[in-house]
């Protein structure tokens, strides 16, 4: 047998074993719920180019060393196979071909190389990362890239057929991993998926691009949201959330196989750091076995904190919690999209726990908790503390603040939100106002027709109640005449500027940080802090539905730096800023784990000496005040500019 025919039957038996990969982990992915209508197309596996180079590895740059490992590895993969087919598959057989070949196999043994000292570093192997199967690929990987480096610069001549066995056995070795290997569930199943999850991703609204723009000029308006809200279920077509594996979307089921394990996800959640019964990387490859069916006895990486691996198992159409996932774990998250944020493979797996919490909330009634008081408040008040709603404002009586009235147009309405009702938060709203007069802004507050815009309930899988908390603010906005919204809590800007626009409302909302900054850039104000305040070591805290929802993290550090205050950065901030722990009704639920999430966050400012936090948001604020014992000082940036006022 010639070597050129035995690397071309190499060469199809790989590509049939690839087909065979494709069409068995696609049995499992159509077990799925069908999507909306245009939602699957082979026109789009021709977006994969562009989502692959720019919008995925925009993510994986962060890691350089990774980024440029992944490149040499896949990258040397992927052209040393197309070369291959077609100077073999074709039968051309160029020596030239052969010379690029032998290139591109060189490089991609060298990422082999790098992926391996990624795992065997003397300085320590990072702990989010799985092991089994995950530390045997890079030797898989390498046995190609080298096996097939030495078929193609081995002189035909000297090619003896023990060489070209022992070549096409190291060839065929990497081979079996990126295809069989891959439809058994092996570590390669995730190039496969994840290529196609960038083509038929769950939100392909996370792909901006001019032609994204025109489809969502013209999208029904439950399409029409941006890529960090909720969509609304139809629940008029009784679509109440995931119970079984085979009641997420197919697409959902596709983008958790392309999984890497890579544990970023792990390393960022705020829960799992917490010592909370969640880990992101865990729970997605829980639904993996979920869809394909067995235990999780075979996962290789840091376990759920709490829960031992082995004893969960699960089916397609077997419930998942808690066979599968217990009913903690899915309370436990905060919503906070840190785990969304740092996964290079754009998989949604807040998406995925919301789906989750809805079935136990709307078919199961079970809600952990205060949760259940707080969802039937919020149905007969209007109010999640079950507040008379007049009371909202009696904070600013005596500032004069100006009544929202139908016919009486303004230019700023101030929503102030469900904090209004807490004391502490009052002295934000307070200072916000002492500031709104200060610059002469025309603007009025919402007053007793302001309901709770439905944050909590949407997060807590009651989206019943959302819905109906969202069609009240509606339309008691839609009686008031005013150009923009303005609202000190960044979940209420949220609903309003993001989740309201698939009940097809769409409002220009602002934080208070960017409209104050807009002001002094107007020259309307001229905060200077006082001495005392400025020789202060003063971080900043980045609420996550401001900074990672929303992407404002300059405004606030502008509007400081303009009052004479230099932030002193914590580790983690801006899109990367570590979350409160008061989001997605978190504090309602209550899990407990080995530490709360603003001790922690707190650590993080002590660690950069800190003596003030400056924060953005009313549960961030109610959060880090309420860690017991020596702690930096919690302001609101509109107390700040307030005091530089005075």
């Amino acid at each position: 047998m010639s070597p050129a025919f035995l690397i071309t039957a190499l060469l199809w038996v790989s590509v049939a074993g690839l087909a065979f990969a494709v069409a068995k982990r696609a049995s499992y992915w159509k077990l799925g719920r069908a999507t909306t209508a245009g939602a699957f197309g082979f026109a789009h596996l021709l977006t994969i180019p562009k989502r692959y180079f720019v919008d995925l590895h925009h993510v994986v740059a962060r890691d350089p060393y990774i980024a440029k490992t992944h490149i040499a590895t896949a990258g040397g993969a992927i052209a040393a196979f197309a070369l291959v087919f077609a100077n073999y598959g074709l039968a051309i057989y160029s020596p030239w071909l052969d010379r690029l070949i032998l290139l591109c196999a060189l490089v991609m043994l060298v990422g082999a190389v790098f992926v391996w000292r990624r795992r065997h570093d003397t300085k320590g192997v990072p702990a989010r990362l799985s092991r089994g199967p995950w530390n045997t690929l890079p030797w898989l990987l390498g046995s190609f890239a080298l096996g097939l480096a030495l078929y193609v610069a081995v002189p035909a001549g000297a090619m003896s057929g023990g060489l070209a066995v022992l070549f096409a056995l190291l060839i065929a070795a990497g081979a079996f991993a990126m295809t069989f290997g891959a439809a058994r569930g092996g570590p390669m199943k995730h190039a496969i998926a994840g290529l196609l999850h960038l083509a038929f991703h769950p939100r392909q609204e996370r792909f901006a691009s001019e032609q994204t723009a025109q489809t969502a000029q013209t999208a029904t308006p439950r399409e029409a949201v941006p890529p960090t809200a909720l969509k609304a279920p139809a629940l008029d077509h009784n679509e109440y959330g995931v119970g079984k594996p085979v009641e997420f979307r197919w697409n959902q089921l596709l983008s958790f196989d392309a999984c890497v394990q890579c544990g970023k996800c792990e390393a960022a959640c705020p829960a799992f750091a917490a010592g909370q019964p969640l880990n992101p990387k865990k729970l997605i490859q829980d639904l993996v076995t979920g869809m394909v069916g067995g235990t999780d006895s075979a996962y290789a990486g840091s376990p759920t904190p709490g829960i031992p691996v082995g004893r969960h198992g699960g089916e397609p159409q077997r419930p998942i919690v808690s066979s599968l996932i217990e009913a903690d774990t899915i309370w436990s998250c905060t919503t906070c999209r840190a785990c969304v944020h740092e996964c290079p493979m754009l998989i949604e797996h807040v998406d995925a726990i919301v789906d989750m919490r809805r079935n136990q909330t709307l078919v199961h009634g079970e809600v952990p908790g205060k949760g259940p008081e707080v969802l039937a408040n919020l149905r007969e008040t209007g109010t999640a503390g079950g507040y008379d709603r007049a009371a909202r404002y009696d904070w600013s009586v005596d500032l004069n603040a100006p009544l929202a009235q139908p016919g009486k147009p303004v230019d700023v309405l101030l929503v102030a939100g469900e904090g209004a009702f807490d004391m502490r938060y009052q002295r934000t709203l307070r200072a916000l106002v002492k500031v709104l007069n200060k610059a002469g802004v025309n603007y009025a507050v919402l007053g007793a027709g302001e309901t709770d815009t439905g944050d909590v309930a949407r997060r807590l899988g009651d989206e019943a109640t959302f819905q109906q908390l969202a069609a009240t603010m509606i339309q008691t906005l839609s009686t008031l005449t005013f150009r923009r919204i303005v609202t000190a809590d960044p979940h209420v800007m949220h609903s309003l500027r993001n989740e309201y626009r698939a009940f097809g409302a769409r409002y220009e909302v602002l934080h208070h940080t960017t409209l104050l900054a807009q002001l002094v850039e107007a020259g309307k104000l001229a905060p200077k802090a006082a001495e005392a305040l400025a020789s202060r070591r003063i971080t900043y805290h980045d609420p996550c539905y401001l900074g990672r929802y929303n992407g404002e993290t300059d405004a606030p550090r502008k509007l400081l730096k303009t009052i004479g205050i230099q932030v002193v950065e914590m580790e983690r901030h801006g899109k990367q800023g570590r979350c409160c722990g008061g989001g997605g009704g978190a504090p309602l639920t209550d899990i407990p784990g080995k530490q709360r999430i603003p001790d922690i966050r707190i650590a993080d400012a002590r660690a950069v000496g800190a003596e003030v936090v400056a924060v953005g948001c009313p549960n961030c604020t109610a959060m880090l005040e309420g860690v017991v014992g020596p702690r930096p000082e919690v302001l609101d940036v509109a107390e700040l500019v307030a005091a530089s006022l005075d």
